[in-house]
């Protein structure tokens, strides 16, 4: 006989009001381990997801969603969130192609307040569910939940500053995982916190400010002295609330995240509150999984791995990824040029800067989740005779656009862009996909665009971009390169000059990165046909290479292939570029439709997409039949 668990009687977060603090300690735990027996198959957000059980509970155990409002932010956090809100069943579909988004996602549940992708947005999120309820008349309970990280984030300071100004009601938990909490203050902090955040206090606070004030100078006059002596006391005993304090938000000393009893009992004082509260809470990445407390952030985003030793399931491959490939690009960069300087947004690992940051420490920075500042930054290192080299997912620095326009480009400085993870990126969906960037990239004067279609090309287009003087855009893909040889010594390449790697009269394929090999594949399957087509590595997005638009331009059809929207994106740049050159002929624009793509293995929603080799085929067979 199965042992009964209490996850199993749960349907909705209501279920958990009837349940002793003991009985959802015992939740937490049941919980912990669905999350890693799923996220060992399937992979995720381990770390983090983990860490947040206890401040879930407690707060579905508070409120009465969806009624009442739980915001996440990023959504890395949501996975506690996910199994008591209805989900617990599909939950073994967690991250895969057609099943449970990694994220929140209001088409998803009804518990699901907006889509969780991108860090910092979750207090301004909160901020409009609060004025509407203000609007309205109405007394919803607003949560939201964003880790220390996200907090740094200049939208997040954006968002505090307007509640506290409105004194909006919203209750943050803000979900601290770098700090510990000292025993020897513990009871006291709180103690001040549970009084600083209760109504009566500040009420108490309120009347004596005015009764003091209404007495004339000598009341004014003694009011200010004993707020001077609070502020000074409060700086010593509490340096960490000021800041909140200041822009009118009260904060509660730090609480211990996995104690579920001082969680339910801080919680439900603050909830009672019609006033902005930060509840700060002390948690540790991967509570209750070893190998997680141990590499938190390994295990921040992790594939399959064995529950037991938490390694990786997959062998590693013996061809580097497009990320480490650059990593190395640009330390023989740095070790030519002393002006290069490496910048990133909280993503040392993921853009493969540790090694860079190892050697090179003083010309490597990382500005915290603050696209904007990186972005910003460079460009004064650009003014100052350096030569940045901005590293950021490619979705992320859709937040640094008018950095990018009028900071950088504008003023035509020497600034590179990496843009990691260009195209589909799969099992984060359709936040974390890389399908903009040929867009906000192609419209920006003296920006020049380089996709590279492989390792080789990417260790070529750094240095080539670092040459150039200007701005330059480098974009690549998430994953394994193609396994061929890097040049130890690679030559610069040839301004907006593309490469042909296979000759065809019946058709050219335009391919753009990473859609050149699949590109071929399908040459290949056409050559089965009968049918020979060119297949063209265009290299640049901009400038594009005129006379491989007029080569093209010879034969019955031109295609373009590109794994961004087609909206706005190379192949419109293709056909605009022909139209000026006066060339004439039929075209197939192949892309990312105008929808949002879901989440799945890469090559899945390639297919899907009719983007690999054999849909490629079928789309260039039909057009010509048609033609």
């Amino acid at each position: 006989m199965e042992d009964v668990r209490i996850l199993d009687a749960i349907t909705t977060p209501r279920d958990l009001k009837a349940l002793t603090d003991e009985e959802l300690a015992i939740l937490a735990q049941e919980i912990r381990e669905e999350i890693i027996a799923v996220t060992a198959t399937n992979g995720g957000h381990v770390a983090s997801s983990l860490g947040a059980v206890e401040s879930i509970l407690a707060v579905h155990s508070l409120i009465d969603t969806p009624e009442d409002h739980l915001v996440f932010d990023v959504g890395h956090q949501a996975y506690a969130h996910k199994l008591l809100t209805g989900r617990r069943e599909a939950f073994e579909t967690l991250r895969q192609y057609k099943g449970l988004s990694g994220f929140t996602k209001p088409s998803e549940s009804i518990y699901d307040v907006h889509c969780s992708g991108h860090a910092s947005d979750s207090l301004s999120i909160a901020t409009g569910l609060a004025k509407a309820r203000r609007l309205k008349g109405t007394d919803e309970k607003i949560v939201a939940f964003i880790g220390d990280a996200a907090l740094s984030g200049g939208m997040a300071f954006e968002a505090l500053n307007y509640m506290g100004t409105e004194q909006l009601p919203i209750c943050i938990i803000l979900n601290d995982n770098e700090m510990a909490i000292s025993r020897n203050v513990g009871a006291l902090m709180r103690h001040l916190g549970s009084l600083r955040a209760s109504s009566s206090y500040r009420t108490a606070r309120d009347e004596f400010q005015e009764r003091l004030e209404s007495n004339g100078p000598l009341g004014s006059a003694f009011y200010h002295f004993g707020k001077s002596l609070k502020e000074s006391v409060k700086q010593f005993v509490l340096p960490h609330t000021m800041i909140f304090e200041q822009l009118g938000i009260v904060c509660t000393a730090p609480i211990d995240g996995h104690d579920i009893p001082t969680l339910k009992e801080t919680l439900s004082v603050v909830l009672s509150m019609d006033a902005p509260v930060l509840v700060h809470v002390v948690t540790r990445k991967g509570a209750g999984y070893e190998p997680a407390e141990r590499d938190p952030e390994h295990f921040h985003g992790v594939g399959p791995y064995d529950i037991a030793t938490g390694k990786p399931k997959a062998k590693p491959s013996a061809v580097p990824s497009y990320t480490a490939v650059f990593g190395q690009a640009l330390e023989q960069a740095a070790e030519a040029d002393e002006r290069v300087v490496a910048i990133t947004a909280a993503m040392e690992g993921g853009t493969g800067l540790k090694p860079f940051a190892q050697k090179f420490p003083d010309r490597f920075v990382d500005v915290g989740i603050a696209e904007e500042q990186a972005v910003a930054m460079a460009a004064g290192l650009a003014a100052a005779g350096m030569k940045p080299v901005v590293a950021i997912y490619s979705t992320f620095m859709q937040r640094a656009i008018d950095q990018l326009i009028i900071d950088c480009a504008l003023p035509d400085f020497n600034v590179v862009f990496a843009l990691d993870r260009a195209g589909i990126v799969g099992e984060d969906g359709a936040t974390h996909h890389g399908v903009f960037d040929l867009v906000y990239t192609r419209m920006v004067p003296h920006l020049r665009v380089l996709a590279p279609s492989d390792e080789a090309e990417l260790a070529r287009a750094l240095p080539t971009a670092l040459a150039l003087g200007g701005p330059v855009a480098i974009r690549y893909p998430r994953g394994t390169a193609q396994g061929v040889e890097i040049p130890s010594d690679p030559e610069l390449l040839p301004l907006g000059k593309s490469r042909v790697l296979r000759e065809g009269t019946d058709g050219a394929l335009l391919g753009f990165g990473s859609l050149v090999h699949p590109a071929l594949e399908a040459a290949e399957l056409l050559a089965a046909q009968g049918l020979e087509l060119r297949v063209v590595d265009m290299r640049w997005v901009k400038p594009l290479d005129d006379d491989a638009l007029v080569a093209a331009a010879q034969t019955p059809l031109v295609v373009t292939l590109e794994d961004g929207v087609i909206a706005g994106g190379a192949g419109e740049g293709v056909a605009g570029r022909m139209s000026e050159l006066g060339l004439e002929v039929p075209q197939l624009l192949l892309g990312i439709p105008d929808r949002f793509v879901a989440h799945g293995k890469p090559a899945l929603l390639y297919e899907e997409l009719g983007l690999d080799g054999p849909g490629i085929a079928q789309a260039v067979l039909q057009k010509l039949q048609r033609s």
